[in-house]
């Protein structure tokens, strides 16, 4: 909630690029320090972090697609992150079965950087007069 609700100001001040780099950057640290953690307050900390830095990730994105191809590109962004909300869940859970919760959450890290490199990487897609 605290994400989503400074949104707009983080847009407004640093533009679609680096809001999407930095969320990615911070999600992806703070999934580290949870899935990594010593303690269950510094893991809890981790996920709090995580939470801040995806809040705008996917309002960003469905909002890019749409500037890039319109009504259709706003369904298939929405398709393609709502069923990885619904398939993450179940993914990590295998792979914690199959290996240990830690390298199952440290993918999730490594996802949420993905986002943050693919941010950068589609920077000149779209107009962004603040990146």
């Amino acid at each position: 909630t605290a994400g989503r609700l400074t949104g707009t100001l983080l847009l407004e001040r640093l533009g679609q690029t680096r809001t999407l780099v930095l969320g990615g950057a911070t999600a992806a640290a703070g999934m580290l320090l949870g899935s990594l953690a010593p303690t269950a307050w510094a893991a809890l900390a981790g996920f709090a972090v995580t939470g801040l830095g995806l809040a705008n990730i996917f309002p960003v994105a469905v909002g890019r697609a749409g500037e890039l191809a319109g009504p259709s590109g706003v369904a298939a962004a929405s398709t393609l992150g709502y069923g990885g909300m619904l398939l993450g869940p179940p993914a990590i859970g295998f792979l914690a079965d199959w290996f240990s919760l830690p390298l199952a959450l440290t993918t999730v890290a490594l996802l949420a950087a993905a986002a943050a490199a693919l941010g950068y990487g589609a920077r000149n897609a779209t107009s962004d007069a603040h990146a």
